[in-house]
């Protein structure tokens, strides 16, 4: 799937959108989502990303890899990390974060449906559209640290490589579901198919749609994140996923460390 099934979030917001970072619920976010669920938002379609792009913003984390890399438990370490420092930090997940993309996610999880490529590509957008405009882009024009459980180079290397639509193609489709927004940082976590299957049978978990499928399926999301790994080294910074976690999360915390505040700041 295109996500490691991330547990509860760790004392911060994230997995539950509608969480603050003591996990309480969050009053302003409730009133949000309901707003969002009844239309009465007002708010421009682009409101949120053109602040993005007029203001001083936190920054956007995010976390790839193969199913089984490690993804989740990293991003569980990280936050405890970078809270740690004294920097607000919000973990996320895709698909899902929002009420619209959590509906989404468990339409392109379910092994009982038969999802066509093009389909699959656009849900995935849908989900990742809605997640930037209700909470991404906010979070960011706040100032906030986002770790973000996938994003756009999941969709390349999974839809636009392993299904075979392209990955331009789906770069295009997404380039309109999240405007202008990039990620600051992307950690990568490299671990062969076969290591990532493996750590997949211990869960003794039911496999979802895509977590079903072949071995060649998974081969071509490894070259295509390594492709886009080596096309964009400044952006993608890979980590060894076979280490120990303690070890995984050491070599992150070196790759993000210029993006995060010195110790001792306190959270904005």
């Amino acid at each position: 799937s295109l996500d490691d099934k991330p547990g509860p979030a760790t004392g911060h917001s994230g997995v539950y959108p509608d969480r603050t970072l003591t996990g309480q619920p969050d009053p302003a976010s409730k009133a949000q989502h309901g707003a969002h669920r009844r239309g009465e938002c007002k708010r421009p379609p682009d409101a949120a990303l053109a602040t993005v792009r007029s203001v001083a913003r936190g920054s956007l984390i995010t976390i790839e890899g193969l199913d089984g890399a490690g993804k989740s438990t990293l991003a569980r370490a990280l936050v405890e990390a970078i809270a740690a420092r004294g920097q607000r930090v919000e973990l996320l997940r895709e698909p899902g974060g929002v009420d619209v993309s959590e509906r989404i996610r468990a339409l392109v999880k379910d092994p009982a449906l038969a999802v066509a490529p093009r389909a699959e590509a656009l849900l995935y957008a849908a989900a990742r559209a809605q997640l930037v405009d209700e909470r991404l882009a906010p979070l960011l024009a706040d100032g906030a640290i986002v770790l973000l459980d996938r994003y756009v180079d999941s969709s390349l290397a999974y839809q636009g490589a392993a299904r075979g639509l392209g990955v331009e193609r789906v770069r295009e489709i997404n380039r309109f579901a999240t405007g202008p927004l990039q990620p600051d940082r992307t950690l990568l976590l490299r671990i062969t198919p076969a290591a990532g299957r493996a750590r997949q049978v211990q869960r003794a978990e039911s496999p979802d749609r895509l977590e079903s499928e072949d071995e060649s399926f998974f081969a071509r999301i490894a070259a295509a994140y390594d492709e886009l790994a080596r096309s964009e080294p400044e952006r993608i910074r890979v980590l060894d996923a076979s280490l120990a976690p303690e070890r995984v999360l050491a070599d992150a915390l070196a790759e993000l460390d210029d993006l995060l505040a010195p110790t001792g700041r306190t959270p904005g």
